[in-house]
């Protein structure tokens, strides 16, 4: 069996299986991330690609004592959200459009409208939070993040992030409430 840092090792000196390998690890909870961050699932498709060509780009500067490998990953995919939003210059919502393609009255089509819905509102509800609120929040309970783990992503202590994450919640839960 490999661990993280030989697998790692394997991907720096070029060894496709294990670049493979770490693709397949670390795809879908990045994807996560970002779909919660975005709230459309084909944009955050498309950001995930990205978030692994810069992993293969930046993959040979990588240094296991500087984070670890996971927090790089959402460091990136973090960046990548910054860069992307500096672009666009605003917010997305998600949408129902391809409801339509269900048949009406269909269990299918209750679930996915219910559950775009609650989306919806989770989402237009983390825009209520200041950045660091919402980047802490999205990565602790969207992404299963640990404490650790997010302090390391956002260069943080754990205290910090605890504030942050407390604060947070405080405003979610009164927004939802209000809702």
């Amino acid at each position: 069996m490999t661990g993280p840092s030989e697998l790692v090792t394997r991907a720096q000196a070029g060894e496709a299986d294990a670049i493979g390998r770490l693709y397949d690890q670390h795809h879908t909870e990045i994807f996560r991330y970002l779909w919660a961050r975005v709230g459309e699932r084909p944009l955050a498709e498309d950001l995930t690609g990205e978030v692994f060509i810069r992993m293969l780009t930046g993959l040979p500067r990588y240094r296991p004592s500087a984070a670890p490998f996971r927090a790089w990953l959402y460091q990136i995919a973090r960046n990548l959200l910054i860069d992307h939003y500096r672009k666009i210059g605003k917010r997305t919502m998600v949408s129902l459009s391809h409801a339509e393609t269900i048949k009406d009255g269909t269990p299918e089509l209750v679930t996915l409208i219910d559950q775009r819905l609650t989306m919806e509102r989770v989402h237009r509800a983390l825009t209520r939070l200041d950045e660091a609120q919402r980047e802490v929040v999205t990565l602790r309970f969207l992404s299963g993040r640990s404490l650790q783990e997010v302090a390391q992503t956002l260069n943080k202590t754990e205290n910090a992030v605890k504030a942050l994450q407390h604060r947070g919640l405080a405003t979610l839960r009164q927004v939802l409430n209000q809702a």
